[in-house]
């Protein structure tokens, strides 16, 4: 009798610890929600400034992104996106559009740690190309974000854009 409480206790924190580590998918993004100061190298190697400011919109379903470059080479830039889970398809998708005419249409993934929105492969002058932006190097007060760039299909990547993400004060 004493084993098969044993064993049903040890089932049970398995079982528990099992659930408790797994990701809540709805709330993969949740990390991005607030204010936020932006910094980055510009081409020139100067420092670029911005700032995005991120919140949940239609009964918190939705993340809404507002970003403004204030700063450098991509000063005068401005972006938002919104981004939202389909529970049917599993998957989180992500449509970006600026004032420059950029329209990127995005499905969400993940790498180890890294949080990822890419877009599908586009076959251009039989090139394979992918974009797509990785969260990373996530800490109290804030993560790295990388624009990046395939031409291969996502064999090798070429890093085009890295912001520094603060929390805003």
């Amino acid at each position: 009798m004493k084993a098969s409480k044993t064993l049903i206790t040890l089932l049970f924190i398995f079982i528990s610890s099992a659930l408790v580590a797994q990701e809540d998918i709805t709330k993969r993004y949740d990390f991005w929600v607030g204010d936020w100061d932006l910094t980055w190298k510009d081409p020139d190697g100067k420092i670029g400034k911005g700032k995005n400011h991120i919140v949940r919109i239609l009964d918190s379903k939705v993340i809404q992104e507002n970003f403004e470059a204030l700063e450098g080479a991509y000063k005068g830039l401005k972006g938002n996106s919104i981004s939202v889970y389909n529970p049917q398809q599993k998957l989180w998708h992500q449509a970006w559009a600026d004032n420059q005419g950029g329209y990127f249409d995005f499905i969400g993934d993940v790498d180890g740690d890294k949080k990822i929105f890419k877009t599908k492969v586009q076959e251009i002058n039989g090139k394979k190309i992918i974009q797509r932006m990785v969260f990373h190097s996530f800490h109290a007060d804030g993560f790295i974000w990388d624009w990046e760039s395939s031409q291969d299909a996502g064999e090798t990547w070429t890093l085009n854009w890295q912001i520094t993400y603060k929390k805003a004060k």
